[in-house]
């Protein structure tokens, strides 16, 4: 491999693993606090969607992704008084928001743009999506900081390992959840949008192809720790940026087999885990 290829290679993965890494560390703060949030994928859509929208209707790119940050935070309160308030099964809450976003944005295309498919193309962030790149290494570092060096990070931990003992103490747990849950909609969120306006400048249905499902999975296997999350992600945006290195490069190996390769890593990592990685104690337990 020639240094420009392997400069690429490494620019790729940064590229790729950008938005999964903002999923990554919305799922470990919405896991830590005792909620397992399936609806990353769903929270990412509407974050592009909303994001291409608002840069359509305004032609600001940054206005944009606070658009694509509210959506996902919306989305991620509707889940947060959903698990918390009515006790609804997260797995079935967080399926019901992936399948309301992905359709709802296939919908709204028709709607608002008068289009199936994809929207029309509208202002990127150009070279200004690196302050996202740096942003997510950014939170990554803060939020393990928060997690482990603060006494409110103290508590969030505690509310997923035993929320009784916090009520006890005087927290209320579901208060705490749902702040939690909404933050991480807010991150996965800022994944979507910066996969429609940061690296793209599009909106298409089936854009986020199952990047909420890898932050899972890079949660798991990051052992719900925001820098092991991001340390995962980047492996599966290395495993998504080898697929265009390798296409046109290897003649013998079928473009659909290169476009599995994150797919696959993400599956031989959650195998190689089971059973030797521990969620928190109530992860996904109604209180």
């Amino acid at each position: 491999m020639t240094l420009a290829l392997l400069v690429t290679l490494l620019t790729l993965t940064v590229l790729k693993a950008t938005p999964i890494i903002f999923a990554a560390l919305g799922g470990t703060i919405s896991e830590r606090s005792g909620v397992v949030n399936i609806g990353l994928e769903g929270m990412m859509a509407a974050g592009a969607f909303g994001a291409v929208y608002a840069t359509s209707a305004t032609g600001n790119p940054v206005v944009g992704v606070i658009a694509g940050i509210l959506a996902g935070a919306f989305f991620g309160f509707v889940l947060g008084v959903a698990a918390t308030r009515l006790k609804v099964d997260q797995i079935v809450a967080g399926t019901g928001i992936n399948l309301l976003c992905i359709g709802g944005a296939a919908y709204a295309l028709v709607v608002l743009f008068h289009q199936q498919g994809s929207s029309p193309q509208v202002a990127s962030l150009g070279t200004a999506d690196v302050w996202l790149i740096v942003l997510a290494f950014a939170l990554a570092i803060a939020l393990h900081a928060f997690l482990w060096l603060t006494p409110w990070g103290l508590r969030l931990r505690a509310i997923g390992e035993n929320p009784r003992a916090v009520l006890a103490a005087g927290i209320d747990p579901l208060r705490v959840r749902m702040l939690a849950v909404t933050i991480s909609g807010a991150l996965a969120g800022l994944g979507g949008a910066f996969l429609s306006v940061g690296e793209l400048n599009i909106y298409s249905d089936g854009m986020t192809a199952g990047r909420g499902f890898i932050a899972l999975a890079a949660v798991i296997f990051g052992r719900w720790t925001p820098l092991g999350a991001t340390l995962a992600a980047l492996c599966f945006g290395f495993f998504e940026a080898l697929q265009f290195i390798l296409q046109g490069r290897v003649a013998w190996l079928p473009s659909d087999a290169m476009q599995a390769l994150p797919y696959v890593a993400a599956v031989i990592a959650l195998a190689g885990a089971t059973g030797r990685v521990r969620a928190p104690e109530s992860d996904g337990v109604p209180f």
